[in-house]
């Protein structure tokens, strides 16, 4: 989340990050959407229970025990696909056990966000989220009702209420999931946490094309369509025009750059030369 994850925890959320990307490749939109509905109820269980969340994090715990744990309590109500991540997610090392529920809650929010994104949805999702949150923001009733004593189910059926005639599914779900369990935070940094994970899903599905010319549509669609097989996720391309390329292409896509130009294959030849000295 928005909240510093040092050492061991950073690489582990990166590494969940990597393991979702995995389970929703070749998914449709409800079987993730159900997944992330999943993690948020495994969110809550966890935040409720130290006792559990210091087994499931306990690095002298074998990892076995750990996805035996899992399934005792989880493995009637849950998805394989659930169980699976969640089992994949205690085997990772975390700095504490306040950062297992941090990258967990992120890994829902994101899950919920590849849902939207199958879609083709997910601009809108983030777009409807902002207002859900301005609108919040600016109303003491709203605000009242959802820092308040009330039960989550209370809290669930007025946000139903609010926004289920006009807004997605996906905003639904989230904002329903957020106000269910703040876990102490204001309700001001959960929304700001939540926008935080949904960008960082947009990111991972946008492909930063740079060229010293314009590429034409088909060249476009063809590169969307082939990166979108690759990931199983709808990707979009965004075209940047950079006369420092020089030739070729050079393509970044989920923190990953892939370049071919003349510019970078030049520099690599002079850092070989030099190397060679």
């Amino acid at each position: 989340m928005r909240a510093h994850l040092g050492g061991s925890s950073r690489q582990s959320l990166e590494i969940a990050r990597t393991k979702l990307d995995a389970a929703v490749k070749g998914a449709n939109a409800p079987a993730v959407s159900d997944l992330s509905s999943e993690l948020f109820f495994a969110v809550g269980v966890l935040t409720s229970n130290v006792t559990l969340r210091r087994a499931i994090t306990d690095p002298a715990r074998e990892g076995a025990a750990k996805q035996a744990l899992i399934k005792d309590l989880f493995g009637s109500k849950f998805s394989a696909l659930s169980i699976s991540l969640l089992g994949d997610m205690t085997q990772l090392r975390w700095s504490s056990t306040s950062d297992l529920i941090n990258a967990l809650e992120q890994i829902a929010i994101e899950a919920q966000a590849s849902a939207a994104n199958l879609e083709n949805q997910l601009d809108v999702v983030e777009d409807e989220f902002f207002a859900t949150a301005q609108a919040v923001a600016d109303s003491y009733e709203l605000r009242k009702a959802f820092i308040g004593t009330a039960p989550a189910e209370a809290k669930s059926a007025l946000i139903k209420e609010l926004l289920s005639k006009n807004a997605s599914e996906s905003t639904v779900k989230l904002t329903t999931a957020l106000v269910s369990n703040l876990r102490g935070r204001s309700i001001e940094s959960a929304f700001a946490d939540f926008m935080w994970a949904l960008a960082a899903r947009r990111n991972r599905v946008i492909a930063l094309v740079r060229v010293a010319a314009d590429i034409t549509p088909q060249q476009r669609e063809r590169l969307s369509a082939a990166l979108t097989k690759q990931v199983g996720q709808p990707v979009r391309v965004n075209v940047e025009i950079d006369p420092t390329v020089l030739g070729g292409v050079s393509v970044k896509f989920a923190d990953e750059i892939v370049d071919g130009s003349i510019s970078n294959r030049l520099a690599s030849a002079g850092r070989a030369l030099v190397g060679n000295k």
